[in-house]
């Protein structure tokens, strides 16, 4: 095996040039117990570092013999401020040796790719290094400051906090709110979730069920016994009535309308809430349950989907610290739920009257029971040959409900929604989810009964769906099913 692929386990050390750079990095090796050669072709440097009882020699790192001084070890740091002379080091090297992992340090861009050209393994600019310092010790010095704010706010209640989340929550709603419950428990405040909505799609019952989160209905609690409440994740999920002054708000999105909390803690450069409250737990150091690690691991790989979509850095980051204390056992029974007798027929009913233009597939799933049946059928819709589109709708009472998922990065589903519908119903979600309520009198003008119910269906499906196709670029073909 080669040195380049086993260079944890390397014990031997140079480092050509040793200005403050090169000084700084030996110390810390030679600290670490490693064995470190440098050279130098300042006498009087060279003197002062064996002075130090360091190993230094006197030479240039331009001449062709140091590439043999130093075949020997392992690692190979090039570190003078003479960029050149770092240049005709690794070119020397590289002839005599292609084992050896070179780092070497660069002036600017251009420098850095001319040193990858000539064979350099990592190259390191000392601009972008302070840089990325300087960045790291902003963030972690802004976090430190909003942790403090957010932990004034927690502190400053009295009796007790409310936490509400979005209608109908998502995992990743819910899973920033039992973030936010057990710093709030950790701080000594005692907080409850609430939730607008229901807890409908199978895979978030599930969710809640195994991870035993305790969740309250908002319209079963009076709002003004609470003293402190906290607003998370609600940018896209439809507008949230909460009859009350909203103390901390926290999301990854920007809000549609002007949020005045006394905490606000609003991210659009992550793709998940869950993301945001993982790097406060981490802030507060938090023992953190493997309830909620499980909660917020699965609420990012929710958001991303599994870090297909959008994800960031911060997200990633995130999921890695989470990973470790996460039960994962639970993570594949939440990720494989058992589907509904309601859901099967849904999906049944959707296949047989989907129609489709292209890649986008459009299907009225009729009279249904459970409207949260209607999001499965679409998540499983999409996984047909060829289709990256899916909406499917259905009538519950004198409601139409309809959801949609896509996949297509030119198409952002959620404005798609809003185009068809904005002036006649209600429409919320984003780029690849997105849901939407229309009353069924806007398309008929009549209330539904046993004797209408297929004349009303006829009415509905037609009008939904050329509103759809129209409102995705294509035209609807009535009657064809795709097949």
């Amino acid at each position: 095996m080669s040195s380049r692929a086993t260079i944890s386990s390397m014990s031997t050390y140079a480092i050509l040039g040793c200005g403050s750079v090169g000084h700084a990095v030996a110390e810390e090796l030679v600290e670490r117990g490693k064995d470190v050669l440098i050279v130098d072709r300042d006498e009087a440097r060279v003197e002062a570092l064996r002075d130090q009882d360091l190993n230094a020699q006197v030479a240039d790192i331009r001449d062709e013999e140091v590439a043999g001084l130093v075949e020997d070890r392992d690692v190979v740091l090039v570190m003078a401020s003479d960029v050149e002379a770092n240049e005709a080091a690794v070119s020397n090297i590289r002839k005599r040796n292609d084992e050896q992992f070179l780092v070497v340090r660069a002036r600017d861009p251009v420098t850095s790719d001319e040193l990858t050209d000539l064979g350099a393994d990592v190259v390191i600019n000392p601009s972008s290094v302070i840089s990325d310092a300087a960045l790291h010790a902003l963030e972690s010095g802004e976090l430190e400051y909003k942790a403090q704010q957010l932990s004034d706010v927690i502190e400053g209640t009295e009796e007790r906090m409310a936490i509400v989340t979005h209608d109908n929550p998502d995992p990743d709603s819910i899973a920033a709110a039992a973030a936010l419950q057990a710093i709030a428990n950790h701080l000594d405040v005692s907080a409850d979730i609430l939730y607008f909505g229901d807890i409908g799609h199978q895979e978030n019952r599930a969710f809640v069920n195994l991870l035993e989160i305790d969740l309250t209905a908002y319209d079963s609690v009076d709002i003004d016994d609470y003293d402190t409440v906290a607003l998370v994740d609600p940018a896209k999920a439809g507008e949230v009535d909460v009859d009350h002054d909203i103390d901390i708000f926290i999301d990854h999105y920007d809000a549609e309308v002007d949020v005045d909390a006394e905490f606000a803690d609003v991210r659009p450069n992550v793709s998940a809430t869950s993301t945001i409250l993982t790097k406060y737990i981490q802030e507060f150091n938090l023992s953190v349950s493997q309830e909620v690690a499980t909660a917020l691991l699965y609420g990012i790989r929710a958001e991303t989907l599994d870090f297909r979509r959008d994800t960031t850095p911060a997200d990633l980051t995130a999921a890695a610290y989470l990973y470790p204390f996460a039960d994962h056992d639970t993570l594949e029974q939440v990720e494989s739920p058992n589907m509904s007798p309601e859901t099967l027929d849904v999906l049944a009913e959707a296949i047989t009257s989907r129609e489709v233009q292209g890649s986008h597939l459009v299907s009225n799933a009729g009279f249904i029971r459970e409207r949260d049946a209607l999001a499965q059928a679409a998540s499983q819709l999409l996984n047909l040959e060829g289709i990256t589109t899916t909406a499917v709708f259905g009538i519950v009472d004198n409601t139409i409900y309809l959801a949609a998922r896509s996949k297509d990065i030119r198409l952002n589903i959620g404005r798609v929604l809003e185009d068809a519908f904005e002036d006649i119903g209600e429409s919320a979600g984003h780029s690849t989810q997105a849901s939407a309520e229309i009353p069924l009198g806007i398309f008929t003008g009549i209330e539904t009964t046993e004797e209408n119910r297929d004349t009303l269906l006829s009415l509905t499906g037609e009008a939904v769906t050329r509103k759809l196709f129209g409102a995705m670029g294509v035209e609807s073909e009535s009657g064809s099913n795709g097949s």
